[in-house]
């Protein structure tokens, strides 16, 4: 009898060699993706509107709380901030007004502070360089000889792209309540 002959010998099989190609070949995949995915993002159009909003946000919750806090010990450098957050009709006003505020603060001898509560951007138009803002704050009055007064307030702030940045141009109460009309059961 006659043995069969043995097989032609191949190349050595290396299934950890396979694994690993198989392995790198998906990382190579994963890291195309995430870098193609990374780069459209950071080029996305949203993602520098949400930018410019975030800018605009913290902007005008801080200039709305800079013209809420003024200390009549230090009136000069109140002033100064009041006037460096805004632009425009606003800070006219400030600066034309400055010296009869100045006196009626002066006479007064008080510390207002504020603290933001809350704020919201709520237009924005990032080609014209106009936003809107509105700022929930809790304001505090201290005169002396007096128990500090606090309230709450919610103010609407327009706000204008400068070169040095946004600036507030514009700054009013916000309604405050229900502004619907209420009514009263009718009586038979």
């Amino acid at each position: 009898m006659t043995e069969p002959a043995p097989a032609p010998a191949g190349p050595p099989r290396r299934p950890l060699l396979g694994a690993a190609l198989a392995l790198a070949a998906a990382a190579a995949v994963a890291a195309a993706w995430t870098g193609w995915s990374w780069y459209g993002a950071a080029h996305d159009g949203d993602t520098d509107f949400a930018r410019t909003r975030d800018t605009v946000l913290a902007a005008g919750e801080q200039a709305v709380q800079n013209m809420n806090t003024l200390d009549h010990d230090d009136l000069d450098h109140g002033m100064d901030i009041w006037e460096s957050s805004t632009t425009g009709d606003l800070h006219t006003q400030l600066v034309q007004g400055r010296a009869d505020f100045e006196k009626q603060v002066a006479q007064a001898q008080t510390v207002s502070t504020a603290k933001v509560l809350s704020g919201a951007v709520t237009e924005l138009d990032a080609r014209t360089g106009k936003a809107s803002v509105m700022v929930a704050l809790r304001i505090t009055v201290q005169a002396p000889k007096e128990q500090p007064s606090v309230k709450e307030s919610r103010l609407l702030g327009e706000l204008t792209r400068t070169a040095a940045g946004w600036k507030l141009s514009a700054l009013g109460q916000a309604p405050m309540g229900d502004s619907a009309p209420s009514s009263s059961p009718t009586q038979p």
